[in-house]
């Protein structure tokens, strides 16, 4: 495709537009770890209802990714951004205005809908509207918003919390949205290459019901009782809805998700790795506020300050990563993030009431720099076997279960938390602890040592998994093979 000078000359205006989409997207999910304890305090609900704030919202986020190409090739991927941020925009605000735990939740799952269109369509403009040339660097900016959110979110969180309300996180992507929505409209092109395909409703329906069954099963089924009637049917129409929408991707012509990208060896490996990297990431991100806030009873912005060193970690190291692969290799390289990821976690089975702030940031910047190197040599690996034609939709397949896969650890991560917290306040009890008030400060401490444990157990999971990676073939046999 020719670009224009003029739009050469734009390239700083269209950048702009999609840079601030993809950092409003990212930063919808950093903010809220932590504003859980403050929702569960002004809604005066528990951690089991505000946590869907969280896991609504990426269930949805990774639900509706796959129908960006759909929905862009129908009516133009400019169009598919603009609308995402304009109903991104909308939901902020109705957000904000939020009445109690469901209109929130409510909000959040209509919001994630938008906000996950937004990542696929602004790489694809990218693709699409700046010249080959520049596009290496228009992508770096485009995976910079990536690394910025997250490290910044959490802090910008707690001081917004701390100086106005939690209102705020939501209020704050209204001005943002609304500039960037002013850049869309007036610098980015509407260019349109492709035809739009038949949507496959079938597939779409399917894979939304097993989603939403299993996470609702795993979210309710402590206070449900795991062998309750309720829980059990949700888990059974989940895998039956599971196992309907994998019959039909593989025999539709048209499916959502191209599911036989999974005949790739290689790409099933790593993406089994890289999902085992990203609930690895999820566990402390929920864990760490709730134990500061909870236990030690320090302010949201002080947890944000806390938690910045380690995704600073992280988003430093990424780039760094990424120039050691061609070096270290896919193997080393996520066996030495797995190393720091297990050994980050292992040692946050430890904490105390009392444990160091210092203690917290130490090891959570371990956990984060192994998770950098890990994640990076994972991604890439799983991508450089595909077939040009067929990069899509493995990057759609990566996405759906990478998103899904974490809304379900943080369901299931925060059923544990609760289920724990209970069973050793009941033990502490019969123990006679001297002093009743700080029960459940050391029951709630516990459990977190003990959700960290199961993800320590789950990081180890991975292992088997990386030491099968087997080298990089050449790109004619494996095209040759997928043809």
């Amino acid at each position: 495709m020719s670009t224009s000078s003029s739009q050469n000359i734009r390239f700083w205006p269209i950048m702009i537009a999609i840079f601030f989409g993809a950092f409003l997207s990212i930063l919808g999910i950093s903010t809220i770890n932590v504003a859980l304890t403050i929702f569960m305090q002004d809604f005066h609900s528990d951690l089991s209802t505000v946590q869907w704030t969280l896991t609504g919202f990426m269930l949805s986020l990774g639900t509706i990714a796959p129908l960006s190409g759909y929905l862009g090739d129908k009516f133009g991927y400019k169009n598919v951004y603009l609308y995402a941020m304009i109903g991104f925009v909308i939901f902020s605000l109705l957000c904000g205005f939020s009445w109690n735990a469901g209109s929130l939740i409510a909000f959040r799952i209509i919001q994630g809908i938008f906000t996950g269109l937004v990542m696929p369509a602004t790489m694809t403009i990218i693709f699409q509207i700046i010249p080959k040339e520049r596009q290496p660097f228009a992508v770096s900016i485009w995976g910079l918003s990536g690394m910025l959110a997250p490290a910044f979110g959490p802090t910008l969180s707690g001081w917004l919390i701390q100086q106005f309300d939690w209102r705020w996180i939501f209020f704050m992507n209204v001005p943002i949205g609304i500039i960037a929505i002013w850049f869309i409209i007036s610098m980015i092109p509407d260019v349109r290459v492709g035809t739009a395909k038949v949507l496959d409703k079938l597939g779409l329906t399917t894979v939304v019901l097993s989603s939403v069954a299993l996470l609702l099963a795993l979210s309710e089924g402590r206070q449900w009782g795991w062998d309750s009637a309720k829980v059990l049917g949700l888990f059974g129409f989940g895998v039956v809805m599971l196992v309907l929408f994998i019959w039909h991707e593989l025999r539709t012509r048209n499916p959502l998700l191209n599911l036989r990208v999974f005949g790739n060896y290689r790409f099933s490996i790593t993406l089994v790795a890289n999902t085992i990297i990203t609930i690895s990431l999820y566990s402390g991100t929920l864990l760490v506020p709730l134990f500061l806030q909870n236990v030690q009873q320090i302010t949201p912005m002080d947890t944000g300050l806390i938690l910045l060193p380690s995704s600073l970690v992280m988003a430093l190291a990424m780039p760094i990563a990424g120039k050691l692969y061609p070096r270290v290799g896919a193997k080393w390289m996520t066996i030495g993030g797995l190393a720091l990821i297990i050994f980050g976690s292992y040692e946050m089975t430890h904490l105390h009431t009392d444990s160091s702030h210092f203690y917290v940031i130490f090891w959570m910047a371990v956990r984060n720099l192994g998770v950098s190197f890990a994640a990076a040599a994972t991604s890439t690996a799983g991508m450089e076997e595909i077939p040009p034609q067929m990069v899509g939709h493995a990057s759609s397949v990566t996405n759906w279960v990478r998103n899904v896969g974490g809304s379900f650890a943080i369901a299931l991560f925060t059923s544990l938390l609760a289920s724990h917290t209970i069973t050793h306040v009941a033990d502490l009890t019969q123990a006679g602890t001297e002093n009743a008030k700080i029960i459940p400060l050391f029951a709630f401490t516990l459990s977190v040592n003990d959700v960290f444990t199961i993800a320590t157990y789950i990081a180890v999971i991975a292992i088997p998994f990386t030491l099968i990676i087997r080298k990089q073939a050449k790109r004619s046999k494996n095209a040759a093979a997928a043809a």
